[in-house]
């Protein structure tokens, strides 16, 4: 991998529809020369970004996508915590996705038993019994630097072995959930950040310009052999001096 792209733009909207374009031309790419289109799916604002953003894209196909989240909450899909009932009543419906190649837990087991079967329904749908290679990430990250269930300082993240993994004491409510593990996250071949806000300008710039003590989980975020993008908003951008991208309205990633 080369260095993280910095693209920084004037607003969430902008940003937004950058973001569609790249999860789309990455789509058509994988499709191109393969079966399927593997995609990892965050919560927070990726939801609403995605769910306003991706079913405005011109004939958008999705059938042939395989979707797959990047950390789970162990709730019900009813709970307004759960990231996959998220997207199911805000962004699956508006798409033509089928409901056998979106890849949910199964929150009715308890922590341990669920990631095991997690992680075994992402090997039988990637024919692996290695880490799964997502064609594409899509991450989050929290104020503390946090991203998918990776929290700082916590021995997940020390996790070389298993492809996902439980959590049962998140510093974050819920406690118990589902996560991808660094393997995972750095096999994929494309992985994207989405940060926005001001208040992530702080720890925005100690993940991606250095700083004192451990490095943060999203610092960690490295793909061995694929490509890795930071797309920010203005305010979030505010404390960075490295060099950053400011592509012109409509220009493609």
């Amino acid at each position: 991998m080369s260095g993280p792209r910095v693209v920084v733009f004037p607003s969430v909207a902008e940003l937004g529809s950058t973001l569609a374009q790249l999860v789309s031309s990455r789509a058509e790419k994988a499709l191109g020369t393969g079966e399927s289109f593997s995609l990892g799916l965050s919560g927070g604002s990726l939801v609403s970004i995605l769910s306003k953003e991706l079913p405005a894209v011109p004939s958008l196909d999705c059938s042939r996508w395989l979707i797959g989240f990047c950390d789970e909450r162990l709730v019900p899909f009813s709970d307004p915590e759960s990231t996959y009932g998220l997207y199911k009543n805000q962004l699956f419906e508006k798409i033509n996705i089928p409901e056998d190649r979106i890849l949910a837990i199964d929150p009715s087991l308890p922590v341990q038993e669920c990631a095991d079967d997690y992680a075994g329904k992402l090997s039988k749908a990637f024919n692996t019994e290695q880490i799964p290679v997502f064609d594409m990430l899509l991450l989050g990250m929290g104020p503390d630097g946090h991203t998918c269930s990776l929290f700082p300082d916590h021995p997940l993240l020390q996790e070389s072995q298993r492809t996902v993994a439980p959590i049962s004491d998140s510093p974050k409510p819920p406690p118990q959930r589902v996560t991808m593990t660094l393997p995972t996250v750095n096999a994929a071949r494309c992985v994207v950040f989405v940060s926005t806000g001001g208040s992530k300008a702080p720890v925005l710039k100690q993940v991606l310009e250095g700083g004192e003590g451990p490095a943060l989980p999203a610092a960690l975020v490295a793909p061995r052999q694929g490509e890795l993008f930071w797309l920010v908003d203005e305010p979030a951008a505010a404390s960075l001096t490295s060099q950053v991208e400011r592509p012109g309205p409509g220009a493609k990633l």
